[in-house]
C-alpha cells in the first residue's frame, strides 16, 4: 500500500505472551478468552508487528518490538518466540539493512515497543540497532520512562534507550507534531503518559497506527481496556474517539499487537464499534 511518497509495509518482529486478564481488564475470561484463547498460564498469544515506511529517500520504522536482550528467565515469562519472524529478518527479507533506517518512531518506551533499539554484541557491550536513525519520542514520556511508578516500572528498561539519548540520536518532541506531509504524531495519556498515535495520511488513504491504545482486533470493542493501562477512563474516551474518526471517515487502524491481523476497518451500529473488515496492506 502506498500513501503519500510512502510504501507501506507491515512488519513482524516476533511473537510473545501476556497474561490474558492483563490485557483485557475488567472483562471476564469466559468472554475473552474466546476470541483470544489462553494457555495453562493464561498467556495469550501476541505479536510485536510494526511498520516500515519507505519513500527512497527516507526508511522510517514505527516501534521496534521486544528486541533481543531479555534474559533466559524474562524470555521464558513472556514466551519470545522467533522462529518465524525477528525484526533483523523482516528487513534483511526486504533487502534493507539497519543502517539504512533514517527514522524510528517509538509511540512509547515500553519494552515491548522499543526493545529493539538497541542489542548486545559478541562481547556483551551494548549497541544501538539503528546507528544512522533519529529516534523521536515525546519529551514527557522519556521523562516518565526515567522515573516510572512502582505500578509500571517493570516495563521501563534503560538499555532500551538512555544510550540513544547519550549518543544525541533521541530527539525528544513536546506535543502533536507533524513529523512531514504525510505522518503525524498525536498524543494519547490513558495507556502511559504521552503515548504518541501516528497518523499516515494523504487525500486518498488514512493509517492509524494506535499502538497499545487499540492493540488487538478485540480491543474494538469499547469496554475491552488493557489493565495495564494507567488512567482506565482516559484510555476510554481515546478509544471511542479514535474509533468515530475511523468509522466516519473509513480510516484504517493498524494493529500492533494482533498475531493475526494486520489492519481493520470499523463501524458503528446500535452504540457499539464493530469489526467491519480485515485488511492485509
Amino acid at each position: 500500500m502506498n500513501i503519500g511518497n510512502y510504501n507501506i509495509i507491515p512488519t513482524q518482529t516476533g511473537l510473545f505472551r501476556l497474561d490474558g486478564g492483563a490485557m483485557f481488564g475488567v472483562v471476564p475470561k469466559v468472554l475473552w478468552n474466546r476470541t483470544n484463547p489462553s494457555d495453562d498460564l493464561n498467556r495469550i498469544q501476541m505479536c510485536n508487528r510494526v511498520l516500515l515506511l519507505d519513500n527512497g529517500k527516507r526508511k522510517i520504522l514505527i516501534d521496534t518490538g521486544v528486541g533481543k536482550k531479555l534474559s533466559k528467565k524474562l524470555n521464558e515469562i513472556y514466551a519470545v518466540d522467533y522462529s518465524s519472524n525477528s525484526l533483523e529478518s523482516s528487513l534483511k527479507n526486504i533487502n534493507i539493512s539497519p543502517s539504512e533506517i533514517t527514522d524510528v518512531i517509538l509511540t512509547h518506551l515500553h519494552f515491548d515497543h522499543c526493545g529493539g533499539c538497541t542489542y548486545y554484541d559478541d562481547d556483551f557491550q551494548l549497541k544501538i540497532t539503528f546507528p544512522n536513525a533519529v529516534h523521536y519520542v515525546q519529551k514527557k514520556q522519556y521523562e516518565w520512562a526515567m522515573n516510572p511508578t512502582v505500578r509500571d516500572e517493570a516495563s521501563y528498561f534503560p538499555e532500551d534507550f538512555n544510550i540513544l539519548a547519550e549518543n544525541k540520536l533521541l530527539n525528544t518532541i513536546d506535543g502533536n507534531y507533524k513529523f512531514d506531509d504525510f505522518i503525524c504524531l498525536n498524543i494519547v495519556n490513558g495507556h502511559t503518559p504521552n503515548m504518541q498515535i501516528v497518523k499516515i495520511s494523504d487525500d486518498i488513504n488514512t493509517i492509524i497506527y494506535t499502538a497499545d491504545l487499540i492493540p488487538m482486533a478485540t480491543h474494538i470493542s469499547v469496554p475491552y481496556i488493557m489493565g495495564y493501562d494507567l488512567l482506565p477512563l482516559i484510555t476510554l474516551h481515546e478509544k471511542i474517539a479514535y474509533l468515530r474518526q475511523a468509522s466516519e471517515k473509513n480510516h484504517l487502524i493498524f494493529l500492533e499487537h494482533d498475531p493475526f491481523i494486520e489492519c481493520v476497518k470499523v463501524n458503528l451500529k446500535n452504540d457499539n464499534y464493530f469489526l467491519s473488515e480485515k485488511i492485509n496492506l
